[in-house]
């Protein structure tokens, strides 16, 4: 069974740098990272101490808040460094990788055997529960509550994203184990979007609802598939899940290794040959930027993610946990003079007036990171309906977040956003407000309130 769903409001950003379909394997990163503000709203409790050696897969920390929910290693290796900020607050802890690797064994699993409760303790405890995210609050999912259903996008829509039919291919059994665990902890199934004419592995998997969508960016955001599916109301509650995570946790219900391998795609206009890379999850990103990369004086941003809602990251840092994205594009650190008063022909726009984007819809930039105008107060434009595919008004609702009105927030939907799905309103945005942080401070401020 397949459904069809067409979007029509968005915006596709075509921007240089595509990857290309060939994958090459990382240099061997010697440093791996685990940062828990990667995992929006955990405080981690440390289990190890620096000096101690860990299996990959082993718990590092776990969530004060729920302590089953556990961090495993991505590599084996020793604890060198536990960095800390303001009140001891834990930034991020730095393990050496063992020359060869060793796997702590978490036995093979038989799904198919195994009732729902035996699924959710196996999950925590090889620390494969922080893929499970869930709506409301777009934060790690809680255990406690069931949720009506689980959603998977595996259609990239977002610019220069990596294309999930190449990173999945060959990905088949892994797919298919995670799902039919996913879907015993649901009694709404597994919905999976893939692109329409794409040949997705996702495609051919059984046990799952899957839906075909097409149009403009935001049409691959999993937000954008639970409006159109099933939207989240009062007291709901619904997971998701990126693709390329259901292969580790496939991998590990099929071994028992947690393989915190991920195919990430190097792109951007900056990259002299953009491309795939095998590396691991929290990896240094030198060990791809600059083999055959980027040069070391660039003026570039180095970005763990997409360029819409993705974050900056040093060019000496480190993989975000879910990201399977590096986007290279130039610091826009430049002043344009008289650039509100002249015919724009080189950037992107929804706006008409002395933009000419629109004469050239699949036109290729080159853009820099430059806001091209200063932070004001909302102008009514209605440009953000236009981008904006929920059925939700995104400036209502943005102001409601500003004011911390909890009533109005809720009658507007704020149970079922997370902010990815206002990035696009963000850059049509005359006035330069974050969305992104605006929303993401809404629903904190929810999640302490209502909970």
């Amino acid at each position: 069974m397949s459904n069809d769903i067409r979007i029509k409001k968005g915006l596709d950003i075509k921007l240089k740098g595509e990857a290309e379909k060939t994958t090459d394997t990382a240099v061997l990163s010697n440093f791996y990272v685990l940062r828990p503000e990667d995992f929006h709203g955990v405080i981690p409790k440390l289990i190890h101490k620096v000096g101690t050696k860990v299996k990959a897969g082993e718990p590092v920390f776990y969530d004060k808040s729920n302590e089953d929910i556990k961090f495993v290693s991505p590599v084996s290796g020793e604890i060198i460094e536990i960095s800390r900020g303001a009140k001891r607050r834990i930034l991020e802890i730095k393990i050496q990788a063992d020359k060869t690797q060793t796997y702590q064994d978490n036995g093979k699993f038989d799904v198919d055997a195994s009732t729902a409760e035996a699924v959710k303790a196996h999950l925590l405890a090889s620390g494969l529960w922080p893929f499970i995210k869930q709506r409301p609050y777009d934060v790690i999912a809680s255990p406690e509550k069931a949720p009506k259903a689980v959603f998977v996008s595996g259609y990239a829509s977002a610019p220069l994203a990596a294309d999930l039919d190449y990173t999945l291919q060959g990905k088949e059994a892994e797919l298919q184990a995670a799902v039919a665990a996913l879907g015993k902890l649901t009694e709404g199934g597994v919905h999976v979007s893939v692109g329409k004419n794409s040949n997705s592995p996702l495609a051919g998997l059984s046990g799952v609802t899957l839906h075909k969508v097409s149009g403009p960016h935001p049409a691959g955001n999993v937000g954008t598939l639970i409006n159109k599916v099933d939207p989240v109301n009062k007291g709901e509650t619904v997971w998701t899940l990126n693709a390329q995570d259901l292969v580790i946790i496939g991998e590990l219900l099929l071994t028992g290794k947690f393989n915190a391998e991920r195919t990430v795609a190097l792109v951007g206009s900056q990259v002299q040959s953009p491309r795939y890379f095998l590396t691991k999850i929290g990896a240094e990103v030198a060990t791809m930027i600059y083999d055959k990369g980027v040069e070391k004086d660039a003026n570039a941003r180095v970005i763990s993610g997409n360029v819409l809602s993705g974050k900056e990251i040093r060019p000496d840092g480190y993989l975000d946990f879910y990201s399977n994205v590096i986007s290279i594009i130039p610091e826009g650190d430049d002043y344009e003079f008289f650039g509100w008063n002249k015919p724009v022909f080189d950037k992107v726009s929804t706006s008409r007036a002395l933009t000419f984007s629109w004469l050239n819809p699949n036109k290729k930039y080159d853009l820099d990171t430059n806001t091209n105008g200063e932070h004001r107060a909302f102008v009514i434009t209605g440009n953000y309906e236009e981008v904006f595919p929920l059925d939700i008004y995104p400036m209502q609702i943005l102001k409601a977040c500003m004011y911390k009105d909890l009533d109005e927030m809720e009658a507007l939907g704020m149970y079922e956003v997370a902010p990815e799905d206002f990035a696009l309103t963000e850059f049509v945005c005359v006035s330069k407000q974050p969305h992104q942080k605006i929303i993401r401070e809404g629903l904190d401020l929810m999640l302490k309130e209502i909970g």
